[in-house]
């Protein structure tokens, strides 16, 4: 619980804001990172703790059903690794800083379908657990309501950010249980960053790591003419 409390107060907007005032915009850029590293660090205490003591075995799940609950946590672990590529592990991670510039809010893969696939894998690669101590369904119950309040919290910080257009994206796509087909077109809208600090914004990257289509070279003689008021009528 403590972890839990930790973990969304450092996600916080007011953690965030002090931070900022103490440090800048230039010691903001590595907040995620920092993030990160107390998120880490903090957890593995309490794995080691819960690999002391198990608990008494609730249920343990026999072959071949075992297998076939492994088998789904294998497909939730890899659901996991793409989502963060599509995210942008880097910027997930903080290894690159944010440099606090406007952003874009990146609607692709698997996020046309569900808003927390993240949290979605994480839901399924603990309840898919062949082997449920006592002590581990506690830690399952107490996860699975931060990551559900998490995704509020997350999200009210991404409407904020990102205004109307993840509203609409919001009122669109499920908060987790995924549909087939994708309920938001695969693209990129333009958004403006009120807090320049790090969020966990899926599939989001600094504008300048997006290049401009080239023009055609009639595009850009038209273009051309146009800005330079040269007109083809005759007799001019």
């Amino acid at each position: 619980m403590a972890y839990a409390l930790l973990h969304s107060l450092l996600a916080g907007t007011r953690a965030k804001g002090r931070a900022r005032r103490a440090f800048g915009s230039g010691g903001m850029r590595w907040y995620r990172l920092f993030f990160t590293f107390v998120a880490v660090v903090t957890l593995l205490p309490l794995i080691y703790l819960f690999y002391l003591f198990p608990g008494e075995v609730i249920y343990f799940v026999p072959a071949p059903w075992r297998w076939g609950m492994v088998a789904v946590q294998a497909a939730a672990a890899f659901g996991l690794a793409k989502t963060l590529l599509e995210a942008g592990p880097l910027q997930f991670l903080g290894i690159r800083p944010d440099d606090g510039g406007s952003g874009q809010l990146i609607v692709r893969g698997i996020y046309c379908r569900t808003r927390n696939p993240l949290f979605l894998f994480a839901f399924i690669f603990l309840w898919f657990t062949p082997v449920m101590t006592a002590h581990l369904l506690v830690l399952y119950i107490i996860a699975t309501v931060h990551f559900y309040l998490g995704s509020i919290h997350e999200e009210r910080m991404l409407a904020e950010e990102f205004g109307a257009a993840y509203l609409d994206y919001r009122d669109r796509v499920p908060r987790f249980i995924p549909r087939m087909r994708c309920t938001y077109p695969e693209t990129g809208v333009a958004a403006r960053r009120k807090s320049g600090g790090p969020g966990g914004i899926p599939g989001s990257l600094p504008e300048s790591e997006y290049e401009p289509e080239p023009e055609s070279e009639s595009e850009s003689g038209s273009r051309s003419g146009s800005e330079s008021g040269s007109s083809s009528e005759p007799g001019r």
